[in-house]
């Protein structure tokens, strides 16, 4: 192109201000009809539950110089073909409906598209982003915590246990690597999130690393069984580094007894991490954050915002009770980006994590608690946790279900008891959850729990009432 010249008639159309005003309004009033069908219950929370073949069919591929689908085309297909996330009655996955204002300010986030890596490429949310972080380390009651955002707890908890190992391994893994040292290993019960066992296989240290403790009736680590499985580290050659607690376990949502597993671990030398992705949003509720007693004594936590929060995801803290703990992990030479002393430069965010140009994901997530408030999480996370327990009284009261064990945040496990004992009664749940999905009433999943099959049900969703729940354990009855 000669200097001066316009750009060209494709470019000026697809980049410019007028391309977005054009496109903007269409697709906005498209999710606003989406959110008011899903919250209305107008439609189901599925139109059918397709196989990824059929998918297949619907979704075409081989892409062209032209353009093969008009926009309201493409989204129609994207909404009619996703399970409905605003639905009161999706209780499957810990996924959010994401707080509308903060779907807005993520359509802001991915407009600026600053990088992160550096303050000098992202300086506005660079600020933002240690705000939130000292938020959270407050509310964990750490004076001299910090940390950082990142894309999801699979990718927070292989940060964390980095740290982990950097600190506890007594020699440097930076430098020195692994190969010349002794295997290392970290405890963990059968709880825990697969994301640990994939952290010890990406870490170097193999799956065979990770080292059972005990669980009790209701899916939580026994402390008292962690000395034995220290020593088994021990016996396997293996040198204990850390122990991995759950606050709100994936299957169960069960909460691990955090101040005695730190006696624990400050007398065995043993890195405390806690796996706080879906549960650490309890730290809101003065009600319900009792049941985290003893998290300030870790080392180490992960916070999932996209859970009970309500963020758009991916948008993950990893938080340390010491602040220098983020730093020495990742402090990398790169003069392009970074200058001085790693760590007096909080305000490099790549300094502390494994991402470079990450999203914005502290936008939305900080924009949300400034105009919104702290009150309207708080409120949300306590109807899920309180309704789960209505919930759990339901299914106590009926002679045909089966309550896995009391729940101890907002996901609640049970069995429809239709059919006899053992294999049947898990293909019953097993067909229950296929059925409600084809017939688009009810979205829930479900969970292995010692050897038994369970229907799974987390409330993410705030619009969802003892009515809705009232109507899924009818419709199990009638699948």
């Amino acid at each position: 192109m000669q200097k001066g010249s316009e750009p060209r008639s494709t470019a000026q159309a697809t980049w410019s201000a007028e391309a977005f005003q054009r496109d903007a309004g269409p697709v906005v009033e498209r999710v606003r009809k989406h959110l008011a069908q899903a919250i209305a219950r107008d439609e189901g929370v599925t139109r059918g539950f397709p196989s990824p073949d059929e998918l297949l069919r619907h979704i075409p591929g081989g892409f062209q110089d032209a353009p093969t689908s008009s926009l309201s085309d493409f989204v129609e297909l994207a909404i009619q073909r996703s399970p409905w996330q605003h639905h009161p009655r999706y209780v499957g996955h810990q996924v959010s409906p994401a707080i509308p204002r903060a779907a807005l300010l993520q359509l802001v986030a991915a407009t600026l598209n600053n990088g992160m890596a550096a303050f000098e490429s992202g300086p506005a949310i660079s600020v933002m982003e240690r705000r939130v972080i000292e938020w959270m380390t407050a509310l964990v009651g750490w004076a001299s915590g910090g940390g950082i955002l990142t894309s999801g707890g699979s990718l927070g908890n292989l940060t964390a246990l980095l740290a982990a190992r950097q600190r506890k391994a007594g020699f440097d893994v930076r430098d020195d690597g692994l190969a010349a040292h002794q295997p290392l290993a970290l405890l963990a019960s059968d709880q825990v999130h697969y994301s640990i066992e994939r952290a010890a296989q990406i870490m170097g240290l193999g799956r065979r690393a990770v080292i059972p403790v005990r669980t009790d009736d209701r899916f939580r680590l026994v402390p008292d069984d962690i000395p034995r499985a220290f020593e088994q580290a021990n016996a396997s050659g293996r040198r204990p580094i850390a122990l991995i607690a759950s606050a709100g376990a994936t299957g169960t949502g069960s909460i691990d007894p955090l101040d005695p597993i730190a006696d624990h671990c400050e007398r065995l030398g043993l890195w405390l991490h806690v796996d706080g992705a879906h549960g650490a949003s309890a730290l809101l509720s003065p009600r319900h954050r009792e049941a985290l007693e003893g998290i300030e004594r870790a080392d180490s936590l992960t916070w999932d915002a996209h859970k009970l929060m309500s963020m758009p995801a991916l948008s993950t803290a990893v938080l340390y009770k010491d602040a220098r703990d983020a730093y020495e992990t990742f402090a990398q030479d790169a003069s392009y980006l970074f200058h001085g002393d790693p760590a007096g430069r909080w305000f490099d965010v790549g300094l502390r994590t494994v991402e470079c140009t990450k999203p914005l994901m502290a936008l939305p997530l900080y924009g949300c608690l400034a105009t919104l408030g702290v009150g309207v999480f708080r409120e949300a996370l306590e109807w899920g946790y309180d309704l789960a327990r209505e919930f759990a009284g339901m299914i106590e009261a009926a002679e045909d279900f089966e309550l896995a064990c009391a729940p101890e945040s907002n996901i609640v496990c049970f069995r429809h008891l239709d059919g006899d004992a053992g294999e049947e009664l898990d293909a019953r749940q097993r067909f229950v959850v296929d059925r409600l999905r084809e017939a688009g009433t009810f979205y829930t999943v479900k969970a292995t729990l010692r050897g038994k099959v369970y229907l799974r049900t987390a409330l993410m969703n705030p619009l969802t009432t003892r009515e809705d729940l009232e109507a899924l354990l009818e419709a199990i009855r009638v699948a």
